[in-house]
């Protein structure tokens, strides 16, 4: 069974940043598509960025332009969201997802691998 597993999570002042982590020993990341997504309470999930492992192309939500950044390291076999600036409304449990087809799902359909998630939580 493949596991993801994303680390990174925690409280942060508005303003400030923090760096989430995905990684798995199930799957080499630099072969799919690898996607941040994100649900807070009552809401819908979104996606957040994403990043197509073979030539590391990203792509962002609105939301998440000019405040994160999403990057892939081979050899530790991560996936990396670094988001600064963070706001009060960027609080969410936040997942990633790994798709085999190299298909960014803004909606997070038929993503084919997904972690437990991690919270973040932007409060003063």
């Amino acid at each position: 069974q493949v596991q993801l597993v994303e680390s990174g999570g925690g409280l942060v002042q508005p303003g400030g940043s923090l760096r989430l982590s995905c990684t798995t020993s199930d799957l080499n990341l630099d072969t799919y598509a690898i996607a941040w997504f994100r649900q807070a309470p009552g809401k819908e999930r979104e996606g957040v960025s994403c990043i197509i492992g073979p030539t590391g192309r990203p792509w962002y939500a609105d939301s998440a332009k000019g405040r994160f950044s999403i990057s892939i390291d081979s050899a530790e076999n991560s996936v990396y969201l670094q988001m600064n600036d963070l706001r009060p409304e960027d609080t969410a449990v936040y997942y990633c997802a790994a798709d085999r087809a190299l298909y960014c799902s803004g909606s997070g359909a038929g993503m084919d691998y997904w972690g437990e998630g991690t919270l973040v939580t932007v409060s003063a």
